[in-house]
């Protein structure tokens, strides 16, 4: 539920966005890790509309701990993803926020993101629903759902967050 009395600051919640667009980009995992609370979750879910990622398939569902496991796996000097580099770019647009009576704000945004890596360039497009918390003069992620807009259809290998 929404409060009318609270103003959102959109252009912050926009930068935000972008900020942690940017980190993905480059790919900089750890400044990207820093932007979740301690109990935060990443989900992408595996079918259109699906309702929580515990009783139903996902195509993951990261908390912070599954997070850095991954965050390390792909800056170890041994990794797979060390034999080429991975290029991206995040488009986002349509930012929509609404602060819930907890003082939590849900923001909904388009995407775009084009990954480059070995040799081959793949196009991921959807929605985000972003759930954030107030932290100092920026914000922290408590839950970012990912709904690929192909979800259900056959995917490579996904190398990066998106």
């Amino acid at each position: 539920m929404s409060n009318p009395n609270v103003r959102i600051d959109n252009e912050r919640v926009e930068r935000f966005l972008y900020d942690e667009a940017s980190f993905l980009d480059r790919p900089d995992l750890d400044r990207w890790i820093e932007l979740y609370t301690d109990d935060g979750t990443y989900w992408m879910p595996a079918v259109e509309d699906q309702v929580d990622p515990i009783n139903h398939i996902s195509l993951f569902y990261d908390d912070r701990v599954l997070m850095e496991i991954r965050r390390r796996n792909f800056v170890h000097p041994r990794a797979a993803s060390k034999d080429y580099k991975v290029r991206c770019s995040h488009i986002i647009s349509n930012v929509r926020s609404e602060i819930s009576d907890d003082g939590s704000l849900t923001v909904t945004s388009n995407f775009q993101c084009v990954v480059y890596y070995n040799g081959k360039q793949t196009l991921y497009a959807g929605n985000y629903v972003h759930e954030l918390l107030q932290a100092d003069d920026s914000f922290k992620i408590r839950h970012k759902r990912v709904n690929l807009i192909n979800c259900d259809g056959v995917l490579g290998s996904i190398i990066i967050y998106l």
